[in-house]
């Protein structure tokens, strides 16, 4: 049984690839069901956020999980398999154990530490729960991948600064601009990542907020939030007009800025500098070429992120030191669980033949009291329990080294169990 992960992420692939392979987040969930009913897999997860599609899953053969995998991929984006393959990493057993545990420490993050992944993760593991997805491996894997990712935020300083991809746009526009406080910027889009740009822009000083939103009362909860005014959609295009920076992070899946609402603002004759973090893009691709108007993307936003790559870099040992002891702990844990039905069926095969012996001399035993019955009992599952503690606790302790095997292998033979 292996564990394995498919994907593609900002390294591997351009953004036009994974703009068609991001999965809604109201999708994920039928996502997993799809997968988990595939033959080869037998536990599975699906991480998709701004910079990757990751699918985590338990199999008994590496190849035709694969071919699984990267067939409901090639489905998801409507892309040739030949196309797909250029992009695609795969990873199994120890390495892609390692993967996770860098993804959720922030390693394998654009920008480097990022702490919003922590909580893809964890939400990636909590849908694949409820899906039936991730069972006994799987779990266990995702507990110690949020353990990671806490341990590595706490113990160094990866997470120091610029820790999520809202808050790097917001420098990253402050970077090309300078100061601003007295800037006008819209935020079209009110979900998590809106919400982590608007508070980044508060949090900067700046006075002028306007949340663009579809739904109003979610606009108008974040607007207040930030001492800001929500607008609908429909208003965008004469409010880009007076705006100095917009930030498009939605999660629709749509183009939400058209060309015709930057035409609009461009009539106008001001410089407007337009941030598009989400995935797929938010702005319309007309409209990413209309005079006087600069737009930005994750692109972008990565080639300005690696510049200050170096004022974290440092602590990248520091992680990977504690990836390698959580790496070692998931797999004496998950060697530990193997043993489990092992040690489990011996405890059965025991009680079994103590019962049959109470049963056997019941005939003598019926002279006893209620009590000294309760005594005999007791004392017969106490000797029962001291007898198979050390081999318990052995076959625990080796499970998943050559001498485990050896010493499953007797016990099976010896207690004639399996």
């Amino acid at each position: 049984m292996s564990i394995v992960v498919i994907g593609v992420n900002h390294r591997t692939g351009p953004l036009e690839v994974l703009e068609r392979l991001s999965i809604a987040p109201d999708d994920v969930a039928k996502a997993v069901s799809s997968l988990a009913a595939r033959d080869h897999l037998r536990e599975v997860a699906v991480l998709s956020t701004c910079h990757r599609i990751e699918v985590y899953a338990v199999a008994e053969r590496f190849h035709p999980a694969y071919a699984e995998i990267r067939d409901f991929l090639c489905q998801v984006g409507d892309i040739d398999a030949d196309t797909l393959h250029a992009h695609l990493y795969s990873q199994h057993d120890d390495a892609a154990i390692r993967h996770l545990f860098e993804v959720t420490a922030g390693l394998q993050s654009a920008v480097l530490g990022e702490s919003e992944v922590l909580g893809q993760v964890r939400g990636a593991w909590q849908v694949a729960i409820d899906e039936g997805g991730a069972r006994g491996t799987l779990d266990l894997l995702f507990r110690h991948a949020l353990r990671v990712g806490k341990r590595a935020r706490s113990e160094t300083a990866i997470g120091r600064g610029t820790t999520s991809i809202s808050h790097a746009a917001v420098e990253m526009v402050t970077d090309r601009l300078g100061s601003l406080a007295d800037r006008r910027i819209v935020v079209v889009g009110a979900g998590e990542m809106g919400v982590g740009v608007a508070t980044a822009l508060y949090r900067a000083g700046v006075a002028d907020i306007v949340v663009a939103n579809r739904t109003p009362a979610r606009g108008h909860a974040l607007a207040a939030d930030v001492g800001g005014r929500a607008i609908g959609l429909d208003d965008l295009g004469t409010t880009l007009a007076t705006a100095d920076v917009v930030v498009a992070c939605t999660a629709s899946g749509e183009s939400v800025v058209t060309a015709g609402d930057l035409a609009t603002a461009a009539a106008a004759g001001r410089p407007l500098l337009v941030v598009d973090i989400a995935v797929p893009r938010a702005v319309e691709p007309p409209a990413r070429v209309t005079p006087g108007i600069t737009v930005l993307d994750l692109d972008d936003l990565r080639d300005w992120a690696d510049r200050g790559l170096a004022l974290r870099a440092g602590e990248v040992e520091r992680v990977r030191t504690i990836v390698d002891g959580e790496l070692e702990q998931f797999n004496l844990a998950a060697a530990a669980r193997q043993a489990a039905p092992l040690v489990a069926e011996l405890h059965e095969r025991a009680e079994a033949i103590r019962a049959a012996e109470l049963s056997r001399f019941a005939g003598r035993l019926e002279a006893l009291t209620a009590d000294d019955r309760a005594t005999v009992e007791a004392l017969t599952r106490a000797i029962l329990a001291k007898l198979l503690h050390e081999p318990s606790v052995r076959l625990r302790h080796a499970a998943g080294t050559p001498q485990g095997e050896r010493n499953a292998a007797a016990v099976v033979d010896l207690f004639d169990l399996g």
